[in-house]
């Protein structure tokens, strides 16, 4: 049997954790893209990157908070102008219609007298670590699956018949251990529970003894992993539910690998466990912004942006070997560019060929509203596999950014600054 446990609503649940006067009136969380990291005063910016769900984003932070007028609200000629979007809500904001990702502007519309707090990202993935170790000490194996999902596999562990009264009890524990309210959905079958949660929500539990007739007029759309283009490929079919999906077996089949275990995974059948750790395949950031018409200004922020990936790549001591950049204009061009190196990963060698991929794709005279930065394709530290015309340079500017690593642990992510940061 397998437990899926979702906290509910779990940004704006943390925040009532720690401040009661929250709880019982309508509030949410929003949040706006993080630019502090482009301020030229140091803020003390740090890393938590200690959680590895699937969907769990590593998230740099500095320790200053800020009021919502600071977070949210820009004066532009004169105008008040409020930014960002909601991230979570609570059930009294969601009955006056506020959904995720809705404009704060809007929700506060629908919702006047809603309560709007600034994100809290340190307060969450601490929230997460603590609820995810208090769990492993509660059942054998658990796989975070997100900042605020986990899967649990009590096989063995519990007997089927006793498993609702087991999670029942865990829902009691963690509310009255963390302060936070959980949906539980139970199932034999791992995705089946986690569609569960959904009929548990909000702060119930719901067991799926019978597969087939619970999946049967679920609409395609509330299964995890049917995304756009599968919705799009089973309607022009005429399949609209998971019970229609069910009978068209010969279908989702000849769609080969990715269509078989979607089958597989709506009919229950799918045998797949618990995923304890998955190691990351990639580190990226993104930040979104006001157009910018300066090249100068938009190289020095991809640089900014640089130096938080090499601090995470060696904090997690990988050797990524291809590099990606991506900028976004206005109006949806986009440019984008990869390149793929086997050299010995270093700061100084990142931000050259970052250097050079943006003189090559870049638009001069046009506003840049988003940049993204990834790098992947990780080696094992083998250096036989990596160029041997470099290697020498190539671990002298390693080490050197095993140094900077170091301080920048110990005092702060941009306590050091390359040039073209400035």
């Amino acid at each position: 049997m397998f437990l899926h446990i979702d906290i509910d609503s779990f940004f704006a649940s943390a925040e009532r954790a720690v401040d009661q006067s929250l709880k019982g009136i309508p509030m949410a969380v929003g949040s706006r893209s993080n630019l502090e990291i482009f301020d030229t005063e140091r803020i003390n910016i740090k890393l938590m990157n200690d959680n590895s769900g699937a969907f769990v984003a590593p998230v740099f932070y500095s320790d200053r908070q800020k009021s919502f007028e600071e977070y949210f609200v820009d004066t532009i000629n004169g105008e008040r102008k409020i930014r960002g979007i909601i991230t979570s809500a609570s059930y009294e904001a969601r009955e006056c219609g506020v959904k995720t990702a809705m404009p704060i502007a809007k929700a506060l519309q629908l919702c006047p007298k809603m309560v709007v707090i600034p994100s809290h990202y340190k307060l969450y993935h601490t929230l997460s670590k603590r609820l995810y170790r208090f769990m492993l000490a509660k059942i054998p194996n658990v796989e975070q699956y997100s900042i605020d999902e986990f899967f649990g596999d009590v096989r063995g562990w519990v007997e089927d018949a006793e498993v609702y009264d087991f999670a029942k009890t865990l829902q009691e524990e963690i509310m009255e251990k963390f302060l936070l309210p959980v949906s539980i959905g139970i199932s034999q079958a791992k995705w089946i529970a986690k569609l569960a949660t959904e009929s548990a929500k909000p702060y119930g539990i719901y067991e799926v003894k019978d597969i087939d007739s619970y999946i049967e007029n679920i609409p395609i759309e509330a299964f995890p992993g049917i995304g756009r283009g599968f919705q799009k490929r089973l309607h022009a079919h005429y399949i609209s539910t998971l019970g229609e999906v069910k009978r068209n077996k010969p279908l989702l089949y000849s769609w080969k690998k990715p269509g078989i275990q979607l089958y597989k995974r709506i009919t229950g059948t799918d045998e797949e466990g618990i995923d304890v750790r998955s190691e990351r395949k990639s580190i990226g950031i993104s930040r979104t912004f006001d157009p910018i018409y300066e090249r100068e200004e938009i190289k020095r922020r991809i640089m900014i942006m640089a130096r938080h990936i090499v601090y995470m790549v060696m904090a997690i001591e990988v050797n990524p070997t291809t590099y990606y950049l991506k900028i976004s204009y206005e109006y949806g061009v986009k440019v984008k560019k990869s390149e793929t190196v086997h050299r010995v990963f270093s700061e100084t060698l990142y931000k050259q060929l970052l250097e050079e991929m943006f003189r090559t794709i870049s638009l001069p005279g046009k506003g840049a509203v988003k940049l993204s930065l990834n790098v992947s394709n990780f080696t094992s530290q083998h250096l036989k596999t990596l160029s041997l015309l470099d290697l020498h340079e190539d671990l002298h500017t390693h080490k050197l950014t095993k140094y900077l690593q170091h301080l920048r642990e110990r005092f702060g992510l941009d306590i050091i600054k390359t040039g073209n940061e400035l």
